[in-house]
């Protein structure tokens, strides 16, 4: 597999965003389609969805979007700036079922996403942003994977990935993700943690401009282990993580409770929260920014966003969907590679460096 997409669009062109479908049954397409219905859109980047003219026809359809034009292609020779552009990877009629869990929602949501992956470790398109899918009909021998995360982790990472939450407010990142709650505290481990913090540190750095950032860790049990009486995994694991990174001279703090650290509004006074497992995390920052929150995996050569919601199959095909999220999982994605790109011919630069360092935020 390809490690590292080729190096494709110089600075004064539209950034090229591949979409994948996710799962045809569900809202994906819907807030695709309501996403690229305004023209602005177009003057953001340039997105091409992997998809079929049938699918995304039906999806029309049921929307009434009569104001949503696209432009089929064949080869990525066909891409046009401006234009919405559908890469046509199957041409077969296939069963749309909204809001129900079928194989056939969670294959063709896979082909869309691995057709995306493969432009991407081409070169022919810059990022891409993942339409949602439901890992219930998505884990197959063909697809040994638990979602999109642990898929880019082997394909580009090789165990390099970090899943961080990003709104306009608050940075979460994760120290362990899709695993049983039962799994967690024998998962977390001394170099796990610190490994995760590199990456989280560098990802603020060179994807967020920030150039120190400030990180706090949450504890693992509540209040934190309550100094040895309700668990020692923070003395024994986490305080000795936090060190040692304090020592490489990173910016981390902790081990914070979560509900106090929460609750008191901590948060705003770090640039991200390294949490320890999903819920910890992704409960609170859903409640703050459940429409507008964007999943970024960070960590890779490569740049991925999605929206921070599901499937929803409980409003599939009801014209019910926000959009909002998905949006700024495009607009993430484009500042991202600008970022990026900005970052690179910075540290390839001293001089550029220099000046770049200036106008960072310095906490």
């Amino acid at each position: 597999m390809n490690s590292t997409p080729q190096q494709l669009q110089t600075s004064n062109k539209p950034v090229i965003i591949g979409i994948s479908q996710g799962d045809i049954n569900g809202i994906g397409l819907e807030v695709i389609i309501k996403t690229f219905s305004d023209p602005a859109m177009l003057e953001v980047c340039t997105p091409v969805l992997y998809s079929s003219a049938k699918t995304v026809a039906f999806h029309k359809k049921t929307l009434q979007a009569e104001h949503f034009n696209y432009n089929t292609i064949t080869s990525p020779e066909g891409i046009t700036p401006r234009k919405f552009n559908l890469a046509n990877i199957y041409s077969e009629d296939v069963n749309i079922e909204f809001g129900q869990l079928t194989p056939t929602g969670g294959q063709y949501a896979i082909r869309s996403f691995v057709a995306a992956c493969d432009s991407l470790s081409k070169g022919r398109v810059e990022a891409i942003v993942t339409a949602p899918i439901n890992k219930n009909n998505t884990h197959s021998e063909a697809f040994p994977y638990t979602g999109h995360t642990s898929y880019l982790d082997e394909r580009f990472g090789k165990g390099s990935s970090l899943m961080m939450l990003v709104s306009e407010n608050i940075k979460v990142a994760l120290c362990t993700e899709h695993i049983p709650v039962a799994a967690v505290a024998a998962t977390i481990t001394q170099e796990r943690i610190l490994r995760k913090l590199r990456l989280l540190a560098n990802s603020l750095k060179q994807d967020f401009s920030i150039n120190k950032p400030k990180i706090a860790v949450l504890g693992l049990n509540p209040h934190a282990g309550d100094a040895g009486t309700i668990g020692g995994e923070e003395g024994s694991i986490i305080v000795p993580a936090v060190k040692a990174a304090m020592q490489s001279g990173m910016l981390v703090y902790g081990p914070y409770p979560a509900d106090g650290f929460f609750g008191n509004r901590m948060y705003k006074k770090f640039d991200a929260v390294l949490a320890m497992y999903h819920d910890q995390g992704l409960v609170p920052f859903k409640y703050m920014a459940f429409d507008s929150g964007v999943n970024y995996t960070a960590g890779l050569p490569i740049i991925r966003t999605s929206p921070d919601h599901g499937t929803a199959f409980d409003i599939a095909g009801k014209n019910m969907a926000n959009e909002e999220s998905f949006r700024n999982a495009v607009y993430l994605a484009v500042d991202l590679v600008r970022t990026r790109r900005d970052y690179k011919q910075a540290t390839a630069n001293p001089l550029k460096a220099a000046s770049v360092n200036m106008n960072q935020r310095d906490e």
